[in-house]
Parts: structure tokens; C-alpha cells; sequence
């Protein structure tokens, strides 16, 4: 197979859009399945997974492929709720060109306009798909129109709804201008359709003036390359999954207009921060891309990867990174769902999986020449994690399995984050919301068989004092022998807040031996991380060492540990401590609708509004703060708020003094 018959596409959209059902249809269309399988019966091709059979939604980011009119058409099926989007954009840089599936019967979401704009970020070639068009036919113009608004008038239909029942009319490739359209017709869309394509090439433009509309498919070909390429045209193609109705048309348009591997724009492949030029030329130096991870209880780790240049084969040779040391590829397979189809080689241009090699992860790029070291892919952006959960293994001794278990589900998911938070020893998972952490608890539970015990993180709250404060303390033990002595006059006070912690020596005239002034800053230290009224680590304060007294024999360490550690907290309890509470900017994005139902609940939760802006079409953009204490259940506050079309993320701001009621409860928490 050449690199010009290959077309990669992620089919894309908001969840309900019958995503999976559509590439089901395709499939069965082709020929590359004899089966017609349905989301509610859990026999589809790409939605073979537990989860997504029992939710019946896509879960994972499903590659397929199928072959029609002698091209060879790889599609990944991906999911559609907005928690899992993170899953759906790692495997952009696979593919050349996205197809945005939308149901003219359902309202156009954020995680429609964010997969747009994604894509348009990612300069991805693309096309809209409005499906279920036999649901509501009288919806389909205003649909149309409302694409238009939020996407641009570059969005032209390719083809038209028939005034038949389940037929659509083609408006580019085979125009007949004498078949009834539901609206519009032929002939206009045509029109525009053709006017907009050959804006791009001058020279085209003026054999159109020329010869009218007579321009064929193949005449067009370059210069419709050259528009999806720019944005300046996306195709709209009406579909019904259910009858099949514009498949044939839809199949037609994937593999005669969607760019091949050398049409669409280049990877954004970086070397030292700048641009690499990839050839998609078989018989080059080979260069992939790892852009998915599974692991598999019984074949181990499982990669998915995108071949860019050269040749992947059984036996080659192959470094990861800069690694200077080679794997050697074993076995090669392309997947068609749960099916693993074992081939020879894998081509520029095409999609592979490897199997058993512990060494790559998402996003490694692979080549098999050293001139190729230090190539990367540029960063992807994926969304702030809105979700958190502490983690505990339900049985005793199992820590070491959860540490293996979360690298698995990590390797798999690069839009989860993980971390262990010092301060209050908790091993912390992040993602965009509570399904996303769900099926990722589910999956430890059903295929590793790990249990955990959840809770919301604690708070991170800190002490500081208000005014300045002395206080003394005199270490004295005799048992019998070797005594301890040490006695340490400090005093505190208040710092800027963010300043930390500073340590003055002012002790003159050796009434504590210079020897020992670090074993009253190793006191004083200790006592900053344990607290003096909630356990919570103390900051934003300096302490000043004045004098004290020693005893030649019995003043050891341990004595001005003791006394410096005693005497800080005297001081610190003298000085009118308080406790600080985090502060986080936040960031938003709803629907306009909800505008006022978001901020008040914000407000009603200590929440102040700063900022607000135009986002989307349909959105919002508002910026807050809030203490994090008010924010333990936002995700779910903010799906209830919203219907689940609301977005937010937040940084770490500033501390401040907490009300009266929060530090009674922090304080109480530690008695």
C-alpha cells in the first residue's frame, strides 16, 4: 500500500451524536463487516470494552479501519463525554483531518466547539457530519444555519437531504441539478461550494470564469486539498447512521477529498524548539509516534502508533527518544476493534500496534537512525483536571500494588494526574470530573482487581501569627548521670505573607555556643512543620534567637532542640496565631444561560466574581476567587449547575486568614 492511499480521521463530537454508530454503519457499507452492530445491543466493532458496552458510550479512543473505492480509510472512534475529552485529543496527532459529528435533533455543546477549535489549533483538516437526519427533517436548515453561525460560512454542504424518504442528493461530485432537495438546491450549493474552493488557486479561478461551473471532482482536487488545509473550506455531509442514507457519499468524501498523509498539514514534529520536516516517503529514515496506550492483563503493554516516514517491519531495529539502545519489534498487528490482525509491516502513512515493548509510552517517538534523536512531538494541552480523590488500598500491604496499578491506568490516560502531597501523605488522583475518575477506580477494581478507599484531599491550610510575641524556655533533665540543660530566649513576629520562614541569630556573648545556635534552629523547624494550634505547618514568620544559657557539661543537641522547639511555641501561642486558608483563582467557562445560577452559587460560597468575557458562541468566560475549602465538590456542583456543559480550572493563589467558624473546625480536627 503507497502513502496515497491511506486516509487517517478521527471521528469526533459530543456524546449522542451516534458517533459509533455511524463508523458501525460505514463499516458494514464497505464490506469490512458483515455484521451491523448497535451501541444498545453492545456488538459494535469499536465499543468492545466493558465499560463502554455497560455505559453505552465510548469510553476509549477505538481505531478502526476499512477500505472503499481502493483507498484504505483509518478511523478512530472517540469518546464524546466531556470528562474524557482528554482521551479524544491524544489522538489528534495520528490523524490528518477530524470529522465533527453533530445530531441536528440535539443543541450544539461546548464539547462540539472545543473539538473544533482543538482541531483548528492542531491545524487539522476537517469536516462536519450532521447525522440522524431522518430523526427531524424539518430541523435541518435552521441546524445548518446554526453550524454557519458558530463555525463560519466556510461550512458548505457537499450534499443535500432528499425530498425522498432516507436519500440524500449529491451536490459536488456527481451534481444533478434536476433532483429535488429538501431545501436549497443543487445547483446553488454547488455554486458556492466550487466558488469557495477555487478562491485559493488563482490560476483555477480563472479557468472557472472561463468555462462556469463546469469544473470537474478532479480539476478541483488540489485546490480543495489546499482548502481544508487553510480552514477555507469544511465539507458538510448529511448522514443517517440508522438508514444508511449518505454513507455511500459520506465514504465517497473520506476517500477522495480528506487529505492523504502528503495533503494534509505537516506534524508538528519539533527538534531543539524548531520545526521538522517529516517526507511520508516509505523509503526514508523511519519516524512514529506512540499516541495511545492500553495494557492488557495477559499481552502486557499494547501501542498504538502512527508511522510518519520510513517503514515499520517485523524485526526492525528501533530507538525510543535519544535511548542508545534498540528494541527489536517482534510482532506487528493492526487492530479492527478487539480483533489483532498480525501484518508484515506498516507503511508512512499508516496505523500499527506493538505489543511488549515496556520502553514506550504516550506521546515516545520512535526512528530507527540517531540522526533522528531529540525529534519530539510539540506538547499537547490538555485540560485542567476539575476532580480529586485521595486514594488508599482497602486492603493492608497493598501499597506497592496501588503504586503499579495507577502507572498502568496513568500509561493509558495522560489526561489523569497523579501526585503524593507531602503535607498531608496522600496519594491524590486528578481528572476532568467524577466519571473520569470512575471508570478509572472501576478499571483497578474489574482487571487488576485492586480496591481502594476514597475520600476528598485535605485541605492544605497553614498557621501564621498577627503580632509579635517573646517567650523563654529552660530544658533541665537529671537522671542520675550526664544531665540535659539548655535554656533559649526567642522572639516572633509576622512576615509578609508569602515571605516563609527567616532565622536571626542575635545571641552575644556565648550565652548559647555558636555549636549550638543549629540545634535551636533544628527545634524552632520542628515545630514550623507540627503547628501550635491545628497541626497545620506554620509560615510567613521570623524568629530571632536573643540569648540563653548553657551548662558546660549537661548542654547538649537534644537539650536545645527541646528548648528551641518549646519556646517557639510559647512565643507563637503569645503572638495571636491564626490559620491561613488557600485562595485559587478560578476560571470558567458555562453556558450564557447559566450565568447567573454560577454566580450565585459562587457567591453563596465565599466566592467573589472578578472578571467576565464573551467565550464561545453560546459561552461564557468568568474569573473568581475562591477558597478551596468551598470547592471539595465543585465538579458535581457545577454539572448540576450547568447540565454538564461547564468548564473550570484553578491555580493556587494567595493565603489568607480564615473566618472564625473554618478555624474553630480546623482547630478542632486536631484535638
Amino acid at each position: 500500500m503507497s502513502k496515497y492511499e491511506v486516509r487517517n480521521i478521527a471521528v469526533v463530537g459530543q456524546t449522542g451524536t451516534g458517533k459509533t454508530s455511524l463508523i458501525e454503519r460505514l463499516l458494514f457499507e464497505s464490506h469490512s463487516s458483515n455484521h451491523l452492530g448497535h451501541v444498545e445491543d453492545g456488538d459494535t466493532i469499536t465499543d468492545f470494552d466493558d465499560q463502554s458496552i455497560h455505559y453505552q458510550h465510548s469510553v476509549e479512543a477505538t481505531p478502526i479501519s476499512l477500505n472503499w473505492d481502493g483507498h484504505h480509510i483509518n478511523l478512530i472512534d472517540t469518546p464524546g463525554q466531556v470528562e474524557l475529552l482528554g482521551r479524544t485529543l491524544s489522538v489528534f496527532p495520528a490523524v490528518e483531518a477530524t470529522a465533527l459529528v453533530l445530531d441536528a435533533s440535539t443543541s450544539i455543546n461546548q464539547v462540539s466547539e472545543q473539538l473544533f477549535a482543538f482541531a483548528k489549533a492542531q491545524k487539522k483538516c476537517q469536516m462536519i457530519v450532521i447525522n440522524k437526519i431522518d430523526a427531524h427533517p424539518e430541523r435541518l436548515l435552521p441546524f445548518l444555519e446554526e453550524i454557519e453561525q458558530r463555525f463560519g460560512a466556510q461550512c458548505l454542504p457537499i450534499n443535500l437531504p432528499s425530498q425522498k424518504p432516507a436519500e440524500v442528493v449529491d451536490c459536488y461530485f456527481a451534481a444533478n441539478i434536476e433532483q429535488k432537495t429538501l431545501f436549497s438546491s443543487v445547483d446553488e450549493s454547488h455554486e458556492l461550494l466550487v466558488d469557495q474552493v477555487v478562491e485559493v488557486d488563482e490560476s483555477l479561478m480563472e479557468l472557472y470564469l472561463e468555462q462556469g461551473s463546469e469544473l470537474s471532482a478532479e480539476q478541483l482536487h488540489d485546490a480543495f486539498e489546499e482548502a481544508l488545509r487553510t480552514g477555507h473550506v469544511i465539507p458538510v455531509c448529511f448522514v443517517s447512521s440508522d438508514t444508511g442514507a449518505g454513507c455511500e457519499l459520506l465514504l465517497k468524501t473520506l476517500a477522495e477529498i480528506m487529505p492523504m498523509p502528503d495533503e494534509g498539514n505537516p506534524p508538528l514534529l519539533e527538534k531543539h524548539g524548531k520545526q521538522v520536516a517529516i517526507n511520508c516517503d516509505q523509503r526514508d529514515h523511519t519516524v512514529a509516534h506512540v499516541y495511545k496506550i492500553s495494557v492488557d492483563p495477559y499481552l502486557g503493554k499494547i501501542a498504538y502508533v502512527r508511522v510518519f516516514q520510513g517503514e515499520i517491519t517485523t524485526g526492525s531495529q528501533l530507538y525510543v527518544g535519544e535511548s542508545s539502545k534498540a528494541f527489536k519489534v517482534g510482532h506487528l498487528y493492526n487492530l479492527q476493534g478487539k480483533k489483532r490482525h498480525e501484518i508484515a509491516s506498516c507503511k508512512a502513512g499508516d496505523l500499527c500496534v506493538l505489543v511488549k515493548v515496556d520502553e514506550l509510552a504516550f506521546d515516545s517517538l520512535i526512528h530507527d537512525s540517531h540522526d533522528e534523536d531529540g525529534i519530539t512531538f510539540k506538547t499537547l494541552q490538555f485540560p485542567e483536571s476539575m476532580y480529586s480523590l485521595a486514594l488508599t488500598p482497602k486492603k493492608r500491604g497493598d501499597e506497592q500494588k496501588l503504586s503499579d496499578v495507577l502507572t498502568k491506568i496513568l500509561a493509558e490516560d495522560p489526561s489523569l494526574k497523579l501526585e503524593h502531597r507531602a503535607a498531608t501523605n496522600e496519594t491524590v488522583l486528578s481528572g476532568q470530573g467524577e466519571f473520569h475518575l470512575t471508570i478509572a477506580l472501576e478499571k483497578m477494581a474489574t482487571v487488576y482487581k485492586l480496591k481502594v478507599d476514597t475520600h476528598q484531599p485535605s485541605v492544605e491550610y497553614f498557621e501564621t501569627i498577627t503580632r509579635e510575641a517573646q517567650a523563654q524556655y529552660r530544658h533541665k533533665k537529671q537522671s542520675g548521670g550526664a544531665g540535659q540543660f539548655g535554656e533559649v530566649h526567642l522572639s516572633v513576629r509576622p512576615l509578609e505573607r508569602g515571605t516563609g520562614f527567616s532565622f536571626v541569630n542575635k545571641v552575644v556573648g556565648g550565652s548559647i555556643p555558636t555549636s549550638l545556635i543549629p540545634a535551636v534552629e533544628k527545634g524552632v523547624r520542628q515545630a514550623l512543620e507540627e503547628g501550635a494550634i491545628s497541626g497545620n505547618p506554620i509560615k510567613d514568620i521570623e524568629v530571632t534567637v536573643l540569648e540563653g544559657k548553657h551548662h558546660s557539661v549537661d548542654s547538649k543537641e537534644i537539650a536545645f532542640v527541646i528548648a528551641g522547639k518549646k519556646a517557639f511555641l510559647e512565643a507563637v501561642r503569645a503572638a495571636g496565631p491564626i490559620v491561613l486558608e488557600p485562595i485559587v483563582d478560578l476560571a470558567l467557562e458555562i453556558p450564557m444561560s447559566t450565568v447567573g445560577d454560577v454566580t450565585g452559587d459562587l457567591s453563596g460560597n465565599r466566592g467573589l466574581i472578578v472578571g467576565s468575557e464573551q467565550g464561545g458562541f453560546t459561552t461564557t468566560r468568568l474569573q473568581a476567587k475562591s477558597p478551596i475549602n468551598e470547592l471539595q465538590d465543585y465538579s458535581r456542583r457545577l454539572k448540576a449547575l450547568t447540565g454538564g456543559e461547564g468548564r473550570f480550572s484553578m491555580t493556587l493563589s494567595h493565603y489568607e486568614p480564615a473566618p472564625s467558624a473554618v478555624q474553630n473546625e480546623v482547630c478542632s480536627q486536631a484535638d
